[in-house]
Parts: structure tokens; sequence; C-alpha cells
């Protein structure tokens, strides 16, 4: 992130910038989602045959400003958590480009002058050859050396200068394509373990307060901070404030693997879309780019929360249940409690909100974010 321009003054981006633009993104989502996100956790944690897993009214669960209960301590966090993201993505991304790629790219070379093949002639650094050739032949050249050119005499004896061919250009892009996924889901999948270790706590304690904001529940804690205080003085901070860590590595960390993998899909091909329709339907290109992010966001969003949802109803009755050592169940125990119990579908109560709720969220981060960092570079400009 840091070394991309901003759309305003053409500025590097600093550390500061992406800490700045993804607090500002994070809280816009939060305030946006909360509220659904309120509904999920009561859907997941109700009986199976309380309100048949619909959708609760304002009024049955504390009124209107009880779903808005649990949001300090997400909205707090927000500004941390997507820098996590964000510098735990770009730290890896670096990462990748100087250990996999480079090693690739060696091995590539080894393999392109080590091997010649029948009939071809190489002449080094553009220089025009006069040997013979029986056969037409063509290699991968170094892309990052321009000056590397290979002439090639057929049997017309017409001289063609191929430059730096490939030999099967369709076969390498496919090539690069799927070096390319593989790049950004495991990037993303070490960005989502990062961020699981800062999310976790923050989950358990709004859980908390979500549930006991509902009709007739104990009201055992005042606020975030007397829950975090009361948690690790009664159950410490390993067993008691970070309960559901496990499951909630099962879910970060192939959930934000897929989210980047598809986003960056979709928003490649939605701006390729967008681009090809500038002659007919003139778009300012600031504008595709916030309409690519917000269609990439939302989908990937949506769709990364559809796979990895049973892992989210484990963590969220794992978060509210009894604290006692002796009352404590694994991830496993619990999703099957809750299969047998209930049957297989309660693994997806409240998946409808969510989803619901997934596309607004994600469709403005990025959004949010860009425009951010557009306004930091025009006030930087002036």
């Amino acid at each position: 992130m840091s070394e991309n321009s901003d759309g305003g003054g053409g500025s590097q981006i600093s550390a500061l910038d992406d800490l700045l633009a993804g607090g500002v993104a994070g809280s816009a989502s939060v305030i946006v989602g909360h509220p659904f996100d309120t509904i999920k956790v009561r859907l997941q944690t109700s009986s199976a045959n309380g309100n048949s897993g619909k959708t609760p009214s304002s009024a049955t669960v504390g009124g209107f400003k009880s779903l808005f209960k649990g949001m300090s301590p997400p909205l707090a966090t927000a500004a941390i958590c997507n820098a996590i993201i964000f510098a735990s993505y770009g730290h890896s991304t670096r990462l990748w480009d100087e250990i996999v790629e480079h090693k690739s790219s060696q091995q590539q070379n080894e393999e392109i002058h080590g091997t010649m093949t029948e009939g071809a002639v190489l002449i080094e650094h553009g220089e025009h050859g006069t040997h013979e050739q029986t056969r037409t032949w063509k290699q991968q050249g170094n892309n990052n050396n321009n000056d590397n050119e290979v002439w090639i005499k057929v049997k017309s004896n017409q001289e063609e200068a191929i430059g730096t061919s490939q030999l099967s250009e369709d076969a390498l892009n496919a090539s690069s394509t799927r070096q390319n996924y593989l790049k950004v889901f495991t990037c993303g999948a070490l960005a989502g373990t990062v961020q699981a270790f800062v999310i976790c706590p923050v989950e358990h304690i709004k859980c908390r307060l979500q549930i006991q904001a509902t009709s007739g529940a104990k009201q055992l804690y005042k606020g975030p901070i007397d829950a975090c205080v009361s948690i690790i003085k009664n159950h410490g901070i390993f067993r008691g404030l970070y309960r559901g860590m496990g499951v909630t590595l099962w879910r970060e960390t192939p959930a934000f693997g897929m989210y980047f993998a598809v986003y960056d899909t979709i928003k490649g091909r939605v701006e390729s879309l967008l681009e090809e329709k500038d002659d007919d339907h003139p778009i300012p290109s600031h504008a595709h780019a916030w309409a690519a992010s917000a269609l990439a966001g939302g989908i990937s969003g949506a769709s990364t929360w559809g796979i990895i949802y049973p892992f989210d109803v484990i963590k969220s009755r794992m978060q509210t249940s009894p604290l006692e050592r002796h009352l404590q169940k694994g991830m496993w125990t619990v999703g099957s409690d809750i299969i047998r119990n209930h049957g297989v579908k309660h693994m997806f109560r409240g998946l409808g909100v969510t989803l619901v709720r997934a596309f607004p969220v994600n469709a403005i981060i990025f959004p949010v974010y860009e425009f951010v960092l557009m306004q930091i570079g025009n006030w930087r400009s002036r």
C-alpha cells in the first residue's frame, strides 16, 4: 500500500495514511453493519425453537438502541484491525515477491538458457545474426531486459527479430494467473491469521454484551471495559478473554485468503468492463475504481461468509457459553452438539442476515479507504 500513489497529488502513501484511511473505512463498516451483526449473534445463540430462525424485530430484543449494544469494542479497534490487515497483506506480498517469485524467476532463467530446442540459434544482446536456420525457434526471454533480443534466420533467409518472445503466450498467461491467485490467497490467509489474535477477544466481549442486552438476560457487565477486566480477573487471558481462539483461526485464515482472491479477480474484471465503455459513457477514472471496489468488496465479502459461516456459528456459541472451566467445550464438540440437538440447518441460522450485512459492510470499506487517501493527497498537493 505504501508504494502506491494516491489519486490526488501523486505523493507516496505512508503507513500513517494507511492507518488513517483504514481506520475511517473500518469505522464506517462497523456503523453500517453492527445492527445486522447483533441480530445474527442473537439468532445463532438462541434455541432452535425460539423465533423459528426469523429475524427478530427491535421491539422484541430491547428496542432499536439495543441493536447497537456492544458496538464500542469493534468500533474502537476498527482502525487497529484494518491497519493490521492492510499492513500484514502488504508485507506478505513483498516477502512473496522477494522469496517465491525471485526463486521461480531464477529457475525459469536456468531452464531457458540451459536447454535449447533442436535447430535453435541464439544470438545474444540484439546483434543481427548471419546463421542460417531451418526451423523457427522461440524462446522466453528476460522480460526485465528489453535489450535481450534474439535474431533468427529462417528458410527464406529473411531475418526476423522476435525479441523477448514466449514459448506459448496463452500457457504462460494461465500460469501467471494461477501464480497470482496462489499469491493473493496465501498472503490474505496470513493477514487473516495475524488479525485473528486481535479480533478474537474483541468479538468475545462484543458477543457477551450483545446477548445480555436481550430482554430478560442477566446484566453481568456494565460495558466493554468492565467485561474485559471481569473476564481476565475471573477466568484468565487464554481460557477467558481468548475463548474461541481456535475456531476464530479456522474462520479468519481461509476467509481472508478467499476474500482477497475473489476481490482481486472481480475488481480486475469489473474495471476492464468499465474501461471498455469509456468512449460511449465517459466516467471519471476514480469513479471506475470506486465502483469496481464496491462491487468486488460486496461480492467477495458475501461469498466468503457463505462458505465459512458454520465456523462463525460455533464461535458465537463458544463465546457466549459459560466461562467456568468445567463447562467449557471444544470447537468440534460444540459443533457436534449443535447438529445433534438442532440439526444441520442450525449451522446456517442467521446466514440471511449475515449476507445482507456482508455486502454493504464490505462494499463500503475499499471505496471509503480510497476516498480518504485521495483527500489526503489533495490536501498535501495544496
